[in-house]
């Protein structure tokens, strides 16, 4: 793990942002983010599935709206690294997180800046459910 405490902020601002951007490119591929990860809550699906005929089609609206988010703000966004988001839903209010885990998702990853131990885990879920 990465000693924060040890960095120049310059060299923080620079890892935060290698960190940022690779989060970004993640968002920008959820219909194909392997080797990471995206996950829906059952609270979520819950919605999603309470129309069968038009399920696939809210779980890729539902994507669209995490993919090309961009209310970054310093409450849902404060080290820079654009890996949290909040929107309304379908009058639902919902969140997007992306937590970094090694390759094997056994452990947290020793660097999220490092796509090669890395492997980030996006959830999609209700408020209510964090």
């Amino acid at each position: 793990m990465k000693n924060f405490a040890e960095m120049t902020p310059e060299r923080l601002a620079a890892y935060r942002e290698c960190v940022a951007v690779l989060n970004d490119q993640m968002r920008a591929k959820l219909d194909s983010p392997a080797p990471n990860i995206v996950v829906m809550t059952q609270g979520i699906l819950a919605l999603v599935d309470s129309n069968p005929a038009i399920a696939i089609a809210r779980q890729l609206e539902l994507m669209f709206i995490v993919s090309t988010y961009s209310a970054f703000s310093e409450d849902n966004n404060p080290h820079g690294e654009r890996d949290f988001g909040d929107f309304e839903w379908r009058g639902t209010r919902c969140y997007w997180k992306i937590d970094y885990y090694d390759r094997q998702t056994d452990y947290g990853s020793p660097d999220p800046a490092d796509p090669a131990v890395t492997c980030r885990i996006l959830t999609i879920l209700r408020a209510d459910e964090y």
